[in-house]
């Protein structure tokens, strides 16, 4: 009796590789685009220049929140390409002012259920997060800020390098090391999130909604008639009649604000970090040495995510160099000497918005109907999805919201600063 015969496989065009396969599986279709190519119109109620996190979340929140959909997104680059997309997505609300931690809290409590809010898993872990404490003041300034932190009702403690030991085993904390750890402030809701899924869940809302987003669209030109907005100019020659303009360009906000005719107080620096091969995961928490500028966590994949403080001069170079791996790796190696024999895959850099007292400017300027949302340092992502909820209902209602009325441009002139230096000088 003859066996039966395997029934046929139907044959794949030869036209597919791997990578076709994986895009168009065997039906030969495109999987539908996240969101569309739209044709970009001469008017509209809102523009909002930058398509990162807070960009987006603002478009986003202006729709959903307020009923604004008549808004364009507009991007030099491609969605995320900014700050939004080379940050290493550290989350946290352990700051050191009331002000600075309130609006933190408000972003990580958006930040917890945004997957469901945006049907979309960002990939959000909580991990814990350490900021260890080297020396007597630094101790000083830790125990500092878990007092803030609990009068704001944040799980934040100082605890000691026993404790320490015991969730991070590889730290070396032995009194031999040339800066020994002597405590560290333990913020346990602290964690990492996906910044490619961030960016990507909320411009795919916000285009559900109705709003426009324009890749690869660079403004130019901000029109300003009797101190007030009137429209943008497009490197293409192009012009959008628009009242409202928003600012959210993080390293190049200086640039688009001085098209408005609006000095900003910042200076942009370049911020660089590194990945290192996948391994075992073995880090479950997020650990910060402020005296040796050095950051590390773990990745679900099992990379180590290694960054340090800005460079230490202006620039828009988005280049890696040597001497930052050098001394990262040194720094690192301090911590936890085991790592040694890892292997570093590549490195990058973006670009930061410092202003003097290490907080942001948000709200109104003296030309009526340009908003910023700038100012973010090393500490922007973390505060995405409160910048866009607060920067949606400022330009929906015209006033300050409350989160954000420490924030204004104007303090700098009233000297109402708002001093987070102790808490983000290495902002991770």
């Amino acid at each position: 009796m003859e066996a039966a015969r395997a029934p046929s496989r139907p044959r794949r065009p030869a036209k597919y590789g791997a990578l076709a396969l994986i895009r168009h599986g065997l039906s030969g279709r495109d999987w539908p685009r996240a969101w569309p190519d739209r044709p970009l119109r001469n008017r509209y109620d809102v523009v909002i220049i930058g398509g990162g996190v807070h960009g987006l979340a603002a478009a986003y929140y202006l729709a959903v929140n307020h009923g604004i959909t008549d808004v364009a997104v507009l991007d030099k680059g491609y969605i995320g390409s900014g700050g939004s997309g080379r940050n290493t997505a550290i989350l946290r609300s352990n700051y050191l002012t009331p002000e600075g931690v309130r609006f933190y809290d408000r972003s990580m409590q958006l930040y917890r259920t945004l997957a469901a809010d945006l049907d979309y898993n960002v990939m959000f872990s909580r991990r814990g997060h350490l900021t260890l404490a080297h020396n007597d003041s630094s101790l000083r300034t830790m125990r500092w800020r878990a007092e803030v932190n609990q009068m704001q009702g944040i799980d934040s403690e100082v605890i000691d390098p026993a404790e320490i030991k015991r969730l991070v085993p590889y730290l070396d904390i032995s009194a031999d090391t040339r800066y020994p750890i002597l405590g560290a402030l333990y913020h346990p809701p602290g964690g990492i999130i996906r910044h490619d899924a961030v960016n990507w869940g909320y411009a795919r809302a916000a285009d559900a909604l109705g709003v426009h987003l324009h890749q690869q669209t660079e403004v130019i030109g901000i029109d300003v008639s009797k101190q007030k907005v009137t429209g943008v100019q497009l490197a293409d020659g192009r012009r959008i009649a628009t009242p409202t303009v928003l600012n959210a360009t993080a390293g190049w906000s200086t640039l688009i604000s001085d098209m408005a005719g609006v000095r900003m107080p910042v200076q942009t620096f370049p911020l660089q970090a590194a990945v290192t091969e996948p391994v075992r995961p073995f880090l479950d928490a997020v650990v910060v040495s402020g005296t040796l500028h050095v950051y590390v966590s773990q990745t679900d994949r099992g990379e180590l995510v290694f960054g340090a403080s800005v460079d230490p001069f202006t620039s828009y170079s988005m280049r890696g160099s040597l001497d930052f791996v050098e001394g990262l790796a040194g720094h690192v190696l301090e911590l936890m000497p085991a790592l040694s024999k890892m292997r570093l895959l590549r490195q990058w850099a973006g670009l930061c918005d410092m202003t003097p007292d290490y907080s942001p400017i948000m709200g109104k300027t003296p030309v009526d109907g340009f908003y910023t949302d700038v100012g973010w340092g090393t500490y922007g992502f973390k505060a995405g999805p409160v910048s866009g909820e607060t920067m949606a209902e400022t330009i929906a209602t015209g006033r300050p919201a409350q989160l954000i009325s420490a924030f204004g441009l104007d303090r700098f002139e009233r000297g109402e600063l708002v001093g987070e230096k102790g808490a983000a000088a290495v902002g991770h």
